[in-house]
């Protein structure tokens, strides 16, 4: 069984994160290079990070803003439920 990716992990940790309540709807994520030395990864990890977790609807990046985390509800419904 081949091994997660590491962007996959880390955007999957965050997820948990807000759905715990460890991270809140409106709360700003840390820099590109503050993940960096968090996870200990490359910037280049965090990007496909950052990409995968707007694709699901859990953060939205405003240029020269930041990463914000959404409201759950909006992203862990399902189709249908």
């Amino acid at each position: 069984m081949p091994a997660t990716p590491d962007y996959v992990r880390i955007a999957d940790e965050i997820m948990s994160d807000v759905q715990s309540g460890q991270r809140k709807p409106g709360e700003k994520l840390p820099t590109i290079a503050e993940l960096c030395l968090a996870y200990g990864v490359s910037s280049s990890t965090i990007q496909l990070v950052n990409v995968r977790l707007e694709a699901l609807g859990v953060i939205d990046r405003r240029q020269g803003k930041g990463v914000f985390v959404t409201d759950p509800d909006t992203w862990l419904r399902k189709p249908g439920g």
